[in-house]
């Protein structure tokens, strides 16, 4: 164990960050599981406890053995990986909809170990990495917009198809921050207004062909639909909007120092207190002190990547630190801004604070590649005289 930490590299702020966000997690994680306990009919909370504390360990581990590699490698993994992540969710589409009674159009089951995993979480750190290889390849180049489109955002829209049906909010998410990778890339404005307008028409279309035939969709699209349409509603339709109602309960009973660690009365009442909703749970028990230090964790992350991206002088290092590690920040915004109705019911989690282990894992994965990159900018001339199999790979193709 000594020896391991003495091997730590890289940042050491946001090494802090993710280790005091995963210990602090546990505190509210195992006070809101007692509404599991109950649902399963066990009362046994501490088996929670546990196996977020594994989710965590195995998490840290990633992250240790992530930022050993040479970032530099990414390039070709992230040829490797997409067409085996776009397969995996074209699988996720195929199989039932439904384990163990629940809606799981969003998780495929692993049959040897007998785990489910949500496949969208890893396309995005796949897709974001390709995408940023490819920006950093065409960066000193000139192209046209046709040059661009099979290479760059046909994986994009592929990946970006497949998840939207049964997760409107991570499919949002992985364009959003698509585009926001490639302005930062030097993409021509131009280009960047076609494809989006051309995404925004499509996503009409898809929600038009799906209140016209909704039997031909998933039930997973008439669940998203009806979440934004409630959250438009201004809170009219109660019943619908059950979930924020006790999420608003349980931020305006935190007063200042909150009721207490433990304490929070809203979890035996709030669906996904542990993972979606955790962050209200943490403002009753923690109040505002507690909600800011939340917060000030992400935003003080938010600075690091920005940091980190600066002092990398490679083209490559920089989008990728901004693609694999801005979605972290950016998806505990919307977390938070769900518990406070600022946006509608999405179904994301707090980063590293929520439960659920392939949340917990592909966090600690981006933030691995983020560690990897800022351990030490490969010297361009290092990079060359070291060429290796994946860099040739991604180099080629």
């Amino acid at each position: 164990m000594k020896e391991a930490l003495l091997n730590i590299q890289g940042d050491k702020v946001l090494w802090a960050i993710a280790g005091l966000l995963a210990l602090f997690s546990f505190m509210p994680v195992y006070s809101a599981s007692s509404n599991l306990a109950y649902l399963y009919g066990d009362g046994n909370t501490f088996k929670y406890l546990v196996k977020h504390a594994i989710h965590l360990g195995l998490g840290f581990l990633i992250i240790y053995g992530v930022h050993k590699i040479r970032y530099n490698y990414f390039k070709g993994l992230s040829m490797i990986m997409l067409p085996i992540a776009i397969v995996l969710l074209v699988v996720t589409i195929a199989q039932g909809t439904t384990i163990g009674g629940a809606n799981a159009s969003r998780w495929i089951r692993i049959p040897v170990v007998g785990v489910t995993f949500q496949t969208s979480t890893l396309a995005s750190v796949v897709l974001l990495s390709f995408v940023a290889r490819y920006l950093a390849k065409i960066a000193s180049k000139t192209y046209t917009f046709k040059e661009t489109l099979v290479p760059l955002w046909l994986p994009v829209m592929l990946v970006v198809a497949c998840i939207l049906p049964a997760n409107f909010s991570t499919a949002a998410i992985i364009f959003s921050m698509v585009i926001m990778l490639v302005f930062i890339g030097g993409y021509p404005l131009k280009y960047l207004a076609i494809i989006f307008a051309t995404g925004l028409l499509f996503l009409t279309i898809f929600i038009l062909a799906a209140k016209a035939f909704p039997g031909a969709f998933s039930n997973r699209v008439d669940t998203w639909t009806s979440r934004i349409e409630n959250f438009l509603d201004d809170g009219e339709n109660q019943k619908d909007n059950y979930q924020i109602e006790r999420a608003k309960i349980a931020i305006a009973t935190g007063g200042l120092i909150g009721q207490g660690p433990g304490k929070s009365v809203q979890k035996n009442f709030l669906p996904q207190s542990s993972s979606d909703f955790i962050y209200a749970i943490v403002v009753e028990e923690f109040g505002l002190l507690g909600a800011i230090g939340i917060m000030f964790a992400y935003l003080l992350m938010l600075a690091r990547l920005i940091i980190i991206s600066h002092k990398c002088e490679d083209v490559f290092g920089k989008l990728l630190v901004l693609g694999v590690g801005l979605p972290i920040v950016f998806q505990a915004l919307i977390n938070m801004a769900v518990a406070v109705e600022l946006f509608p019911v999405t179904g994301q989690t707090l980063p590293l604070v929520s439960s659920g282990g392939t949340s917990i894992w592909m966090t600690c994965l981006a933030l691995g590649i983020v560690i990897s990159v800022s351990v030490k900018a490969v010297p361009k001339e290092k990079e060359e005289s070291e060429a290796n199999p994946l860099d040739i790979l991604s180099e080629t193709i």
